[in-house]
């Protein structure tokens, strides 16, 4: 287990990269590979659940390649000629491209066989299942409608219009695909608005979207038969790898630092507006729109942090960021309070519980509740925790890195026990921290 002692950091200076959106990057692969054309991808994430969904492109007729310069260039199928592939599709980890590419794939008369690791085969996907059945795809999934699943779309398929029972960004965005190939209107009714990446770029694309609102209600219709159009997509910086950094030059003293190309999707990037609410120093540089979704430069100073009370409003755009929001509070003036953060006690640890007692370690005052934490902020004095504060961080790559951050504003160091997830979630993260701040 490699332990490492995060200390007190000189000013983070300078201009810095944060890797591409996971959420956009499986889908600028999947509608490239359905445009007839050429597009060009560049800043993709490349893990392997996305190398996942790039691998299964390929096995239905999309022409995908890999330049030295990390540059993707995918020569589309195109809506409705996709191939049969020769071999199961092997999703690995990757839940959102299962059941995108279960979408895709029902409304086009081919078979295909989904498979997984032992994680993904255990998620029932009868969520998806349900509603592609409605327009006419059939599936045999293993007990619990969990992977290995065979699935046969249905050509033509039907429209339907189908209102979420629950929440969820991959549902909806399934049900909108298999409505790319489906003649007529296939609509989607969301009591709880989502992430909106899918209609986004669909839109990007060329496909025919409406968007609108009945009863309260967030309606999005998609007109079947598309031509989708080749598109340039240079993926935007992920919201939740910036966060890390946007707190930690809050945080360090005379910080001045430009975090490029972050995605501001408004269903993403809530850190940002509490930060602002805190007094944070956040400037929007060379404002752009990428793929349908708004980008800039984010230039952060130091500067001095009030607490405040979040709303829980905000919870859904930000629910990744709330273990770093945690630090940035306890360097603040006066208290912070949080509410409505039930889901994080099942998140990869229960983050309230292991971050409460992560920062106590780092000697600030905490206190917890069932949804959420008290904090009070040492005023931007550094954190004065026992001699090397030792944190348990329970294998979650979050808490992780954000006691990390932590450690850059203490007089005596953090001590994160295991830095090994922060590898497998955020490669660079550690050498982007040392880059920062060895300018």
């Amino acid at each position: 287990m490699p332990s490492h002692t995060f200390t007190s950091s000189p000013p983070l200076k300078g201009r810095l990269r944060v890797p591409g959106d996971k959420s956009i990057s499986h889908r600028a692969l999947m509608f490239a590979g359905l445009a007839v054309g050429r597009s060009r991808i560049t800043g993709l994430l490349e893990g392997e659940d996305v190398l996942a969904t790039a691998a299964a492109m390929r096995q239905l007729g999309a022409q995908i390649e890999r330049s030295e310069d990390g540059t993707w260039t995918v020569h589309g199928a195109g809506v409705g000629s996709l191939v049969e592939p020769h071999a199961a599709l092997d999703m690995g980890n990757s839940g959102t491209s299962t059941r995108l590419m279960m979408g895709l794939l029902a409304s086009h008369g081919i078979t295909a066989t989904f498979v997984g690791d032992a994680s993904l085969s255990g998620r029932p996907m009868n969520r998806v299942i349900d509603p592609l059945s409605q327009m006419g795809a059939s599936f045999e999934a293993s007990a619990g409608g969990t992977l290995p699943c065979m699935l046969r779309g249905a050509s033509p398929a039907v429209p339907i219009t189908y209102r979420l029972p629950v929440a969820s960004a991959q549902v909806k965005s399934a049900v909108l695909l298999a409505g790319l190939n489906t003649p007529g209107i296939t609509r989607v009714v969301e009591p709880v608005a989502t992430r909106d990446h899918t209609e986004r770029m669909l839109t990007g694309f060329g496909a025919n979207l409406e968007i609108g609102e009945e009863n309260g209600e967030r309606v999005i219709a998609i007109h079947g038969e598309a031509d989708l159009k080749p598109m340039d997509v240079d993926v935007p910086g992920d919201p939740s790898s910036a966060a890390f950094f946007l707190v930690a030059a809050s945080i360090v003293p005379d910080s001045d630092l430009v975090v490029e190309n972050i995605g501001l999707n408004p269903t993403r990037a809530g850190i940002v507006t509490v930060l602002r609410q805190m007094g944070a120093d956040i400037e929007e540089q060379n404002r752009r729109e990428v793929g349908g979704e708004p980008v800039a430069d984010l230039r952060v100073r130091h500067a001095a942090l009030e607490g405040i009370e979040v709303d829980p409003a905000i919870v859904p755009s930000m629910v990744d960021e709330f273990p770093v929001l945690f630090v940035a509070a306890a360097l603040a003036q006066g208290t912070t309070r949080t509410s409505g953060l039930d889901e994080l006690r099942v998140k990869e640890s229960d983050r309230i519980a292991v971050m409460a007692a992560a920062l106590t370690a780092a000697g600030v005052r905490v206190e917890e509740h069932e949804d959420g934490l008290t904090i009070h902020g040492t005023g931007g004095e550094p954190l004065r925790g026992t001699s090397n504060a030792r944190v348990k961080t329970h294998l979650d790559h979050r808490i992780a890195m954000s006691m990390a951050v932590a450690g850059l504003a203490s007089s005596s160091g953090v001590e994160v026990d295991d830095t090994a997830p922060i590898a497998t979630s955020f490669p660079t993260f550690m050498d982007l921290i040392e880059q920062a701040s060895s300018r």
